[in-house]
């Protein structure tokens, strides 16, 4: 579960709603954000429900290089505290038509994060949402950041909702990228942009559930934004459907 799914919830209560989470049946859990929760009461949670947390959303500052180093600095700190592997950019500022320059200047910026990362012993990746496909030089956006910054320093979270509104064939995207994607978001969408609970969708994510182990996706994330006729609580509860219907749990 991809914690910003409940997070009506988790900025009322936080620890009280990880433990729903995994009372649920998730067996892991993705940061998106601590809302100012000692790392050690969290720590100390996920040890008691046996809750694995891998990853935590963290966004970079894209200003100052100093200032990025400084504010990562921070949250590398946290994420050794807490017992996260990865830290993932949820997402990148880029203008609305983006030039070559602009796609160095950003694949600089995470290749100085992930070699931050990689010296504290974590793991950078970047998690993808449609505009990551607009072509530049006949290229997608994505596919230059996975080929400018080596894989040491830099990984892939895919978002498979996202990747399928780009118009790619999200097993396709799993092999190219094989050994590159630890992590997986799973979501599902209707027609249109309106994003639905997982296997009510149009979304083929199915197709990737036979490839994720050999493809070396370690985790796959459940996450959700929009909520029509159920609460939070109930969709990521619904979520789970899919993966058990799929014999996944």
């Amino acid at each position: 579960m991809q914690l910003y799914t409940v997070r009506d919830q988790t900025e009322k209560d936080f620890l009280g709603t990880i433990r729903k989470v995994a009372e649920m049946g998730y067996q892991a859990v993705e940061f998106a954000g601590y809302y100012n929760t000692p790392a050690a009461e969290i720590k100390a949670l996920l040890d008691e429900l046996q809750l694995q947390a891998p990853s935590a959303h963290v966004g970079l500052n894209f200003g100052e290089p100093a200032n990025m180093a400084a504010d990562l600095a921070k949250q590398i700190k946290t994420a050794k505290m807490v017992g996260v592997a990865y830290l993932i950019v949820p997402w990148a500022p880029l203008p609305e038509t983006p030039t070559a320059e602009d796609v160095k200047h950003l694949a600089g910026m995470l290749e100085q994060a992930g070699k931050l990362a990689a010296q504290a012993g974590l793991r950078l990746g970047y998690h993808n949402h449609d505009f990551e496909f607009k072509l530049v030089d006949d290229q997608p956006i994505l596919d230059h950041l996975l080929s400018t910054v080596p894989a040491e320093f830099l990984v892939a979270e895919f978002d498979l909702g996202w990747m399928h509104l780009a118009g790619y064939k999200v097993s396709d995207y799993v092999k190219k990228y094989a050994g590159r994607v630890p992590l997986a978001h799973f979501k599902d969408f209707d027609k249109g942009r309106k994003d639905v609970v997982i296997g009510q969708g149009i979304v083929d994510l199915k197709s990737v559930l036979p490839i994720a182990e050999q493809a070396g996706i370690e985790y796959l994330f459940v996450e959700q934004e929009e909520f029509e006729n159920a609460s939070s609580l109930d969709s990521a509860k619904a979520a789970l459907e899919f993966f058990r219907a799929n014999g996944m749990l």
